[in-house]
């Protein structure tokens, strides 16, 4: 089974203080899974728990692909042979960056970003910083994430 948890941390220009920088890093990274606001997905292979901030609605993207395979965010997950790539901020047909394997092992990944939005007649720039931690494990464990460390840690993806 693939556990997919995401959490979101979005802000605006107003938002970028040394006390609200503060508040983002005092975000814990990683939660114990619980349903909900858990939810299994793509035929119960699939568990995804959400955290964070979603200040526009619909911030959560995924799909199935025709190859079998998870579009999850910016990530791209084989669940054949249990990888993880990144495929970047736009939807292309370039072959997504191979980060590793997440067969009993959980991989953490974290990127920041911003982009333009237009809300009642302004526009602003949404800052995010964006963790995902994933694993597939052979048998569900809602503690997975607290109990042990990843066995990767990727950063700031370009």
């Amino acid at each position: 089974m693939l556990v997919l948890q995401i959490i979101i941390k979005q802000w605006d220009k107003s938002q970028r203080t040394a006390t609200h920088v503060l508040e983002r890093a005092n975000i814990p990274d990683r939660h114990p899974i619980i349903f909900p606001p858990a939810f299994y997905a793509v035929n119960k292979h699939c568990v995804i728990d959400r955290h964070g901030d979603d200040r526009q609605g619909g911030r959560l993207k995924y799909a199935s692909l025709a190859d079998g395979k998870i579009q999850f965010d910016r990530f791209q997950l084989n669940l054949d042979d249990k990888v993880i790539g990144y495929s970047g901020r736009t939807q292309s047909d370039k072959t997504p960056s191979v980060i590793g394997s997440l067969d009993n092992q959980w991989v953490q990944c974290k990127y920041t970003d911003r982009h333009s939005v237009f809300e009642s007649d302004f526009y602003y720039w949404l800052y995010e910083e964006v963790t995902l931690n994933a694993i597939y494990l052979r048998e569900f464990n809602d503690k997975i994430f607290m109990d042990t460390e990843p066995a990767l840690v990727f950063e700031n993806f370009q």
